[in-house]
């Protein structure tokens, strides 16, 4: 029930991130087709701006249950066995400190938009803490999935970011031509 919920968390932030991406292409859409018509998005500018923060964010853990994120893996590939599951670890959990600690200053800082009334500046007036929440949002995702991950290797499995090995030549020909890992 527990993977469940962590495998959909991680589908629905990268759906969201999607959608954020939908939402960049109708502003800029309409702020580039509007000219032509005299139609003027208020704060055009600045949502597009919100809504990159929150793709970027939010696709985060979503993008490193897949292994598509870049990570430590020239060092990791060459190692195998017990010193690979240990430099795993170290990995995860540097990286766990990390992203724990950014979480932390964002939530914090989204926390003190929200406590001091901190508005934008543009002409849509909203309160900052909103746009600032997909970035928290994002962040804690992709600590679950960072934790999620640190458990997974101290079971002793592989982790779920890890591609397995190309059974082909043609196959590993087919990664290296897509863009993904090897």
């Amino acid at each position: 029930m527990i993977r469940r919920f962590l495998d959909g968390l991680y589908l629905w932030s990268g759906y969201a991130a999607g959608a954020f991406l939908i939402a960049i292409f109708v502003l800029m859409m309409l702020l580039s087709v509007g000219r032509e018509f005299n139609l003027n998005v208020a704060s055009g500018d600045d949502f597009a701006a919100w809504s990159l923060v929150a793709m970027a964010f939010l696709g985060l853990a979503h993008t490193f249950k897949r292994g598509e994120m870049i990570r430590v893996g020239l060092l990791l590939e060459r190692l195998s066995g017990r010193p690979k599951q240990v430099a795993e670890l170290i990995s995860l959990s540097v990286a766990g400190a990390f992203i724990g600690y950014f979480t932390w200053q964002a939530g914090q800082l989204a926390f003190d938009s929200w406590r001091f009334g901190d508005m934008s500046q543009g002409v849509v007036v909203i309160p900052l803490w909103i746009p600032q929440f997909g970035m928290v949002a994002g962040l804690a995702i992709l600590l679950v999935g960072i934790v999620d991950e640190l458990v997974v290797v101290l079971q002793g499995r592989r982790p779920t970011y890890e591609m397995e090995p190309a059974a082909t030549p043609e196959e590993l020909i087919e990664r290296i031509a897509s863009g993904g890992g090897v």
